[in-house]
This record gives structure tokens, sequence and C-alpha cells, in this order.
């Protein structure tokens, strides 16, 4: 005991959870019980080197103070409240679960490192992309690279993640979201309160495989690191930085229940910005949002929640929030599958830009189908959760183009190809922002499990040798990340007026049915054509974009449309052709398929035809 000593410390309030100062350090933990103590560890001891009581003398409100003496090194911590041992919220990395949903860590308490040690962030700095260039990539820190097939060195950890950025480039992407990462208790245990002493409590042998749950949300996930001993903070900071000398952002998922104090939200998120120096934070359940939207500290920092349109902003601010919903995933699925009376929807999210904050956009994500699983079945199959397939959205709003699950009918393939292909149309076309879920680029598969919530194996994993087997989809993606870039007509900097306000003779976006200039929005329409004028957007070098002609027919039938006059000297050319599934529906630059009729084009059932003006 002698060798921690407890001082007296006047006229200063340290922050929550644990400071160095010269000498020692100093533990600040909330708690309304009428008695607190620190309890000290020698690393990877289970007897404690001391316990330490907190004074009332040092007790502001619900916050208890201690500064105490001595050589804090391989000491770790956590606290004593009511009798039982707690761990530290504002621990920055602990120990106790360094295996990977092992149930022999369930009732261990966590403990947290005193002291962290140095980085060397090598004059790293977030890169700030406004939204209008950024395409998101969500992963899983886990399943991104936990199959053999990833042929990583470290699979299923954070560094695995970064032996993977040289695909990342390649593929096009500007910014990962991670999935929740952070310190929480996979392995699950049975729901509500122990009700009866006598009966086991023990777990349900069930993994959280996503990690949305409670948990300690400064620290990185000590069993998402590689090596015999864990070094969770270091080798989270070596991807941060590895990102970023890609020219690739990171945004990480933090959730929360909505009974965790405002303070400690805005804390932990203030805490990723500045000692992890993420490009942003993805609030998954909810959080003050109001706080942080005004918070000065984190004004370049990305933040993405549910809603945003009632948030007060600070005059001037920068565009750096952004919704982040599944209503263009309900919206376009339903028009990708052929639904009456969602022509409005493709109008509205084609063009949906707000001023205020960015829009996130997705065709398939966490929760719910797969892209593939999207054209490859119509009713969830979620019996391996061993919940009666009662679990997970009953409404997926897919089309199993005439077969349940893996087909081998060259019919049904090559609809389900051209499907794909219209679903990541619908996602880069559309001004907002794009985002992929991992894996989807090549056909990724659950299965048809729609809630994979505790899978965690084959039917979460990322199984790579579908990048080449679906090495055509990959392509195709790749190509229209690229294609999206270099147009700036579609990701404007703002929402596009459907004006002519440059009298130029043309809107800056226009809207259409099969006669150009006339649109339909009649419920049992199916169809649309979307002209973009090129003059209203301006390129890398300076000139004008080209101007573009989108004709949408997600009819079963196909339909003629008559095409909008270019200006003189231009003329109209085939750009992509989902319907062309001998050439992956590209026409590559320089090689567009120049229209013998100016006037009008037969555009296929289900297909999506883009012409350039040239």
């Amino acid at each position: 005991m002698e060798k921690y000593r407890a001082v007296k410390e006047t006229d200063r309030i340290y922050p929550l959870g644990v400071t160095v100062v010269e000498g020692g350090a100093h533990f600040s933990v909330v708690s309304g019980s009428e008695a607190c103590a620190l309890v000290l560890f020698a690393k990877g001891k289970k007897k404690p080197l001391a316990k330490l009581n907190f004074s009332q003398e040092d007790r502001l409100g619900n916050v208890w103070n201690m500064t105490v003496n001595g050589d804090f090194t391989d000491v770790e911590y956590c606290f004593e409240i009511n009798g039982r041992l707690e761990a530290d919220p504002y621990g920055c990395q602990f120990s106790g679960r360094e295996s990977w949903g092992s149930s022999h860590q369930v009732s261990r308490v966590l403990r947290a490192s005193v002291l962290m040690e140095d980085y060397d962030w090598e004059g790293d700095a977030p890169l700030e992309y406004p939204y209008e260039d950024c395409v998101v990539y969500r992963l899983h820190p886990r399943g991104f690279t936990k199959h053999s097939s990833s042929k990583v060195k470290d699979r299923g950890c954070l560094s695995g993640i970064a032996e993977k950025i040289p695909y990342l480039k390649e593929l096009g992407i500007t910014t990962v979201e991670l999935m929740p990462f952070t310190e929480f208790q996979e392995v699950m245990m049975p729901e509500g309160a122990r009700k009866n002493p006598y009966e086991k409590y023990e777990p349900t042998g069930k993994l959280n495989y996503w990690g949305f749950v409670p948990g300690q949300r400064m620290a990185p996930k000590a069993s998402y690191c590689s090596g015999a001993v864990k070094h969770p903070a270091r080798e989270m900071k070596d991807l941060v930085k590895s990102l970023h000398k890609a020219g690739i952002e990171l945004v990480i998922d933090l959730f929360f229940t909505g009974l965790e104090e405002p303070c400690y939200v805005l804390d932990t998120i203030r805490f990723w910005a500045r000692e992890y120096h993420v490009d942003g934070v993805h609030i998954v359940g909810f959080a003050p949002e109001d706080l942080l939207a005004r918070d000065p500290y984190l004004s370049n920092l990305k933040i993405w929640a549910d809603h945003w349109s009632q948030v007060p902003l600070p005059a001037g601010s920068k565009k750096r929030l952004a919704e982040y919903n599944d209503r263009f995933e309900t919206d376009m699925r339903r028009l990708l599958k052929g639904d009456e009376d969602q022509i409005n929807s493709l109008v509205f999210h084609s063009k949906h830009n707000p001023k205020e904050f960015g829009t996130i956009n997705y065709m398939a994500n966490v929760n719910g189908f797969t892209l593939m699983d999207m054209v490859s079945y119509e009713q969830k199959h979620n019996e391996a959760n061993g919940e009666n397939n009662s679990d997970g959205p009953d409404y997926n709003y897919s089309w199993n183009c005439g077969v349940e699950g893996p087909s081998r009918k060259k019919k049904v393939m090559e609809m389900r190809r051209k499907q794909l292909r219209n679903a990541v149309l619908m996602l880069f076309l559309s001004q907002g922002t794009p985002l992929l879920m991992a894996g989807d680029e090549f056909g990724r598969t659950k299965g048809g499990n729609n809630n994979s919530y505790c899978q965690d194996n084959e039917i979460s994993w990322i199984n790579w040798n579908l990048l080449k087997t679906n090495q055509e989809l990959f392509q195709f993606v790749k190509y229209m990340i690229q294609f999206r870039k270099k147009h700036r007509v579609f990701h404007m900097e703002q929402e596009p007026k459907v004006m002519d306000y440059l009298g130029c003779g043309d809107p800056d976006i226009s809207f259409h049915g099969v006669k150009a200039w006339c649109p339909e929005f009649e419920n049992f329409r199916r169809q649309l054509g979307i002209m973009y004028c090129g003059s209203y957007a301006v390129n890398e070098d300076g000139t004008n974009d080209n101007s573009f002609f989108v004709a949408y027919n997600m009819h079963w039938e196909p339909h003629e449309f008559s095409l909008p006059n270019l200006p003189r000297g231009q003329k109209w050319h085939v750009a992509i052709n989902t319907d062309e599934g001998i050439r992956n529906g590209i026409y590559p630059e320089g090689e567009e398929l120049l229209l013998d009729k100016q006037k009008q084009f037969m555009v296929p059932s289900r297909s999506i035809v883009v012409f350039i003006g040239k």
C-alpha cells in the first residue's frame, strides 16, 4: 500500500478517467454510490496491488476524484462501487478479453491500462473529403479478412484490414466505414435479470458478431488485434495512419443506447477525433444530436445519424453532418423489382443532396439481404439463427428472378446479373454519397440470411474466392466508381435546382417520360428519363462536363424513348447499357456507341441505358 499513495489535489478539475500527472496519475469516476474505491493490479496478476478509497472531500456532485503518486508502469486499474468491481467507462485499453468468443472471459472484470504508450503520427491528419467526392465502403473488422480466402497474414484483425489497402485502392473507394470495433462482450448471455439465484446463468452458445451492444466505447477491441501480446491502441492507430497514407478516410461506428449521459457521448466522440484522427463517426442508436452538431471541437468531423433536419447549425458551418437511413434502399429496391408508384421516388433520390447535410445512399447494408441475395431470394432464410426464422425484417423488397436461391438456369443468371448492374447504376448515378457493403462488389451471399447478427462463420465472413467467380460484377462496380468520379454532373456540390439558372438553354437536370420533356408520374409508370446538362458541372481541368441522358425502364416490357436534342455539333452515344451482358453493359471511354438514330432509342425491359453527348 505504501507504494501507491493518495495525495491532496486542489484547485483543478481533471477529465473523467485517468490523467497522467507529475509523480503519478489522477483518477476520476462517476458514481452515485456513497463509497467508491480505486483498485490497482500488476498487469497479468489476479491479486490487487492496492485498494485506495476515494475521499468524500474530493467528491464533486457524483464525480469522485483522486490523485495517486507512484510508478504505474504495467499497472492496470478498475473501480469498486457498492462492493463490486467495475470497469472504467473512460478506459482506453483493456485486458481480460483478448480471445474472441471465449466464455471463460465472461465473468472477468475488464482492467484498463493506466499508462498509454506514445505514438508517432508522422504528421498525419484527417483527410476531410467533401461528401460529393466520397465513395463509402462499410466492413466488419473481423469478417472482412477472417475467411481463409482473404490471403492475409493477420486474418480477422485490424492489421488484416491494412493488408487489404491495395485492394481498396484498386476498387476506388475513398472512405472506409468500420463496424463496431470497440471493446464489447460478444458471448451472449440469457436476456433479462437472473430471477432464480440457484439457476445456472450460462452463455446461450451464441456470439454477438455485429457488436451493436453497450461496451467500453473508448477502447479498441483486444480480440480484433494480432499477435500473442495485444496492442489494441497501437494497431488501431496504425490502421488509421495507413489508410490516410493511401488517401482513404476512416469513419467509425459507435453504438449508444440513449441511456448514456450526453457528456459521455460527447467525450467519446471528441476522444476518437483527438486521439485517433478518425475522419468521422456513424452514430448507431441514440445520441444528443444537437450537442454534437454544435460542438466546436467537432467542426471538421463527419457525423452520421438517422436524421439531422431539425438540428440548428452555427452560421458558416461546414457540410459535415449526413443522414444515414434505409429510405434510399427501400425505395430503389422497390423500383428495381418493378413495383408501381416508384417514379417519384426515383426523381427524389436521383437529385437529393441537401445544402445543410449530406445523405448516405446504399442498396444493401448490414441488416437485410446482401446485394446478391436481393436478386436471389424473396424470403428470408434465418434458420441458422435458432429462432425459427422469426427474426430479421420481413420486408426485403427483393425479387429472386424466378428461382429461390442458387440457380444454374441461364435466363435466371442473366437476369440476376442485369438486375445487379441496374442496382449499381441506381446507386452511383444518384447525387448522394454512395455506400457499398464489403463484398457486395463481387456477389457476396449470406444464403438468404437477412439478420446474421450471431453468425461468426462463413455466413458472415467474406469469401474472397467470389472475386474470381463474379469478376464481371466487380469490374462493373469498379468501372462505375471511376465513371462517377470523372463526371461531375453525377456528384454535384449542391442539389440540382431543375432550373436553367445559367441561361444556357437547358436546366441543370430535367425529367422526361418516353417522350422528351414530358415526364409521366402516374402510379403505373415504370419509365423515366433524366437529362444532365454538362454546362453546370466543371471538371478538374476547368472544362465543362458532358451532357447525359439516363433512360430508366423498370417495366417488364421494352419502351421506346425519345431523346432530347443536344447542342449543335454534338450527338448521342451509348456509354452504358445494362441489357448488354455480352459486354458487361460497358462501352469504355472512347468506344461509346454512336447512335444511327438520334431521335429515338428502344430501351429493353428492366434495363438502364446511359447516353453521353459528344
